[in-house]
Order: structure tokens, then sequence, then C-alpha cells
């Protein structure tokens, strides 16, 4: 991994998971289904979850799972030398699991979250993912000037 990859894969962590959770927050205010509440929920994991953490905070650790998918891509992308089609089809590959985290999040959580198979979280939660499998190519050409 070199030293632009890992800036370009940052930024682009960082602007996709932004939109994600605004997107989610967005919904969440809309709806009133806690869908933003699931994004950043961590008090199910040992230690971290015993810390009544700021929303602030958890937004952070959300950017930084962000910003390791965003690596990922971005070092994938240069290293298999993928084209701009073939961009699509990996950022839906490193997306489809954070849309499955929804039940094992959903499953675990102790805080008030959306229910295991509430319908219309789980479409709030796809959306927003969808969202984010769909930023990753344009912000990797977008940062292409720092590789």
């Amino acid at each position: 991994m070199t030293f632009k990859q890992l800036g370009s894969g940052t930024v682009i962590g960082l602007v996709s998971g932004t939109l994600l959770g605004l997107f989610l927050k967005g919904m969440q205010s809309i709806t009133g289904i806690l869908v933003y509440v699931l994004l950043l929920n961590v008090d199910f994991i040992p230690v971290i979850g015993d810390i009544d953490w700021s929303e602030w905070m958890e937004f952070v650790f959300h950017l930084s799972i962000s910003c390791i998918i965003g690596i990922g891509f971005a070092v994938l992308m240069d290293r298999m030398k993928i084209s701009r089609s073939g961009a699509w089809l990996l950022s839906f590959l490193l997306t489809a699991p954070t849309v499955l985290l929804y039940f094992p999040l959903s499953y675990l959580a102790i805080k008030d979250v959306p229910g295991l198979w509430d319908r219309e979280a789980i479409m709030l939660w796809t959306a927003g993912h969808i969202l984010y499998a769909f930023s990753l190519p344009p912000l990797y050409r977008l940062t292409a000037s720092m590789r």
C-alpha cells in the first residue's frame, strides 16, 4: 500500500461514510425509524460498549470503518488495475457485507434500534448502503490526483 493510496482511500472513506451517515440521519428524522442509531451503535462491544460515547465519537467510529473500506477500495483498484465498469462491481462487492450487517447489529444492540425483521428499516439501511456503494467509484476518480 502506498501513501497515495492511503490518502486517497481515506478521503473516499470519509466522504462516502459521511454521505451514508447524513442519509440515515435524515431518514431517521423523517420516518422516526432508528437506522442512524443502529449505524452508530457500539453498545454491544465489550469495553467500548460500557462507555457512554457522544454521537460525534460514535460517528468517528463509523468513519474509521468507512476509511478501511475506502482504503481497501483504492488499493484493490490500483493493484488489480480494475476498469471503470469493474469499479462498480468492486464497490458493490465491498458494500454487500455491510448491508447484511443490519441483522447482527440489530440483534446484538442493547439500545433501542429497529427490530431484526423491520422491513422499512431494512429498506432504509439497504438504500443508504447502496448510496455508499454508488459513491465509491466517482470518489476514486475524483481523488486520482492523490495517486
